[in-house]
C-alpha cells in the first residue's frame, strides 16, 4: 500500500541563493517530492517556479519597513528621553521615574501590528490556493529577522491548527545581536511558539537541550545532510581554468574558504594560516558579506594587507549558475570550485551544523576546522578527519596541515574514510527516513 500525496507548504523570509535555509529547505522538498508529495513556497523573496510559490514582499527580512522595525527593536535606538516624554505624556505617566529603560514606541507595536494582519491574511490566500495540508517553517519562528511574519505564522497555527513542522537552524539566544531588544513579548510568543500542532525540529543536539530547558518543548534532531548516495560529477572541461581565472599561479596552493564574509567565520584564522604556513599560497573566499555589513570584510583585507597575505573575494564568480560576469569573467558554481582546492579552511567559531563542512567532505577535499561546539559534539564523535585546532593556530595545527599538503595519498585517504562517514549519518536516506517518521506523527499516522 503506497502512502497518499499530500500538499507542502514550506514558508519562510527567503527562497533564493546559497544561504544555508534555503539549501537546507530544497533538500527537504527533494527528498518529500520523492516520496510523492507536492511542495509549494510562501516567501518575501523566492526563486521557485511561480506556480508553486507565492511572494508576499513583506515577509521579506530585508524589506525597508522590516529593516525599521529591527533597527527599533534591537538597536536600542529609541529611549525614553525627554522629547520621548513630552511627545508621550501617557508612557511617561505610566513609567513614572524609569525613564532610562529601553521601551517599545507605540507607533512600533502598531505598525507590527499592521504587518502582522498583512501576512496572516496572505497566508490564508497561499493555503487555500495551493490547497496546502502541511506546513514545514523555515527558521521563520526560530531567528527574529521579521517580527510581523514570524506572529503571523503563530496566529495563522494556532486559527487553523494546521500540522506543522517548524524546522530550526539558529535561535535568537544564539545571537549576541538580539540579546538587548524592546520586543521580549513578541520573542516568547512566536520564536518558537508552543502550539499544539507544531513538531520541532532542530539542527544539532545542543539546540534540543536548550529548547527544552527554556520552552519544556521536545524536539527531534534532523541533521543538515548532502546527496552522499549521489557522489558528484568529475571536473569538466569548462572548469579547467579555474585556478588562473582565481589568480592561483603554478606551484602555489589554492585554500577555499567556502562562507560568507561574516565575524563568527573566523577568517583572521585562514589568513593567520597563510602567513605562518610559509608555502606560496592563495586564499580564495567565495560569498559575499551578506547581510550584516561590510565592516568585518574590511576588517579581513586590513588584516591580510598587514600580513602580507594575497586574499582572493570571488562572490561575483560563484553563483549558483554557470554564465558570464558583466565583463565577460566566466561564473562557477561552488560545486565546480570544490574540487580544484587544495585545503578547505572552515574556522568558524559559531555554526548552526556545519553545510562548508560537509560540502568540503562531498567533494573530498581536506578540511582544517575550528573546534566549534557543534563539531565537537554532533561531528567529530563520529569519526571524521580533519586538521582541527581549539580556537588558535597551533605549531601542531601548521605541522598537520604541511604534512597533509606534502602527503596528498594521505589526504585522499582521509577524504575517502571522510565521505563513507557521511553516507552514513548525514545523507538523504537518512533525511528520508526521519522525514517520514515526523511526517507520520503530524497526521497521526503509524510508520
Amino acid at each position: 500500500m503506497t502512502n497518499p500525496s499530500h500538499h507542502i507548504g514550506f514558508i519562510s523570509t527567503r527562497f533564493a541563493g546559497t544561504d544555508g535555509v534555503s539549501l537546507e529547505t530544497q533538500k527537504w522538498a527533494t527528498v518529500f517530492e520523492r516520496l510523492g508529495h507536492q511542495c509549494f513556497y510562501f516567501a518575501g523573496e523566492c526563486d521557485r517556479n511561480s506556480d508553486q510559490s507565492q511572494v508576499t514582499p513583506e515577509a521579506f527580512y530585508r524589506h525597508p519597513e522590516i529593516d525599521k522595525i529591527n533597527q527599533q527593536a534591537y538597536s536600542g535606538s529609541w529611549t525614553v528621553t525627554k522629547k520621548a516624554r513630552s511627545e508621550h505624556p501617557e508612557i511617561a505617566a505610566l513609567q513614572k521615574d524609569f525613564f532610562s529603560i529601553y521601551v517599545r514606541p507605540p507607533q512600533m507595536t502598531r505598525r507590527v501590528n499592521e504587518l502582522k494582519e498583512h501576512i496572516k491574511t496572505e497566508l490564508y490566500k497561499f493555503a487555500r490556493r495551493f490547497e496546502v495540508e502541511i506546513l514545514v517553517i523555515e527558521n521563520a519562528v526560530t531567528i527574529p529577522l521579521n517580527l510581523p511574519l514570524g506572529l503571523a505564522i503563530t496566529e495563522f497555527i494556532a486559527e487553523t491548527g494546521y500540522p506543522t513542522i517548524a524546522h530550526h537552524h539558529d535561535f535568537h539566544w544564539e545571537r549576541q545581536r538580539f540579546q538587548v531588544n524592546c520586543v521580549g513579548d513578541y520573542l516568547a510568543a512566536a520564536f518558537p511558539p508552543t502550539l499544539p500542532s507544531i513538531r520541532h525540529v532542530v539542527i544539532n543536539s545542543l539546540q534540543a537541550q536548550q529548547i527544552a530547558s527554556r520552552y519544556g518543548v521536545t524536539s527531534r534532531v534532523i541533521p543538515n545532510v548532502m546527496d552522499f548516495d549521489s557522489p558528484p560529477p568529475a571536473p569538466d572541461a569548462y572548469t579547467q581554468n579555474i585556478r588562473a581565472d582565481f589568480g592561483i599561479e603554478q606551484g602555489e596552493y589554492f585554500f577555499l574558504q567556502p562562507t560568507r564574509v561574516i565575524q563568527r567565520k573566523g577568517i583572521e584564522h585562514a589568513v593567520e594560516l597563510v602567513r605562518r604556513l610559509g608555502v606560496p599560497a592563495k586564499l580564495v573566499i567565495s560569498h559575499a558579506s551578506g547581510d550584516e555589513g561590510s565592516d568585518y570584510e574590511q576588517r579581513v583585507r586590513e588584516y591580510a594587507r598587514l600580513l602580507d597575505v594575497t586574499i582572493r573575494f570571488e562572490a561575483d564568480q560563484v553563483q549558483d549558475e554557470r554564465g558570464l560576469t558583466i565583463d565577460g569573467k566566466r561564473i562557477y558554481t561552488l560545486g565546480d570550485v570544490y574540487p580544484h582546492a587544495d585545503l578547505v579552511t572552515y574556522p568558524s567559531s559559531i555554526e548552526g551544523f556545519g553545510n562548508a563542512f560537509l560540502e568540503a567532505v562531498y567533494y573530498r577535499r581536506p578540511i582544517l576546522v575550528n573546534n566549534y561546539s557543534i563539531y565537537e559534539v554532533d561531528i567529530k564523535p563520529k569519526g571524521f578527519r580533519a586538521v582541527w585546532f581549539d580556537g588558535f593556530i597551533s605549531i601542531d595545527t601548521l605541522k598537520k596541515v604541511r604534512e597533509i599538503l606534502l602527503n596528498p595519498a594521505e589526504a585522499q585517504a582521509w577524504a575517502e574514510e571522510n565521505y563513507q562517514l557521511a553516507k552514513r549519518y548525514f545523507s538523504f536516506t537518512v533525511l528520508e527516513r526521519r522525514l517520514q517518521s515526523i511526517l507520520a506523527d503530524c497526521l497521526g499516522q503509524q510508520v
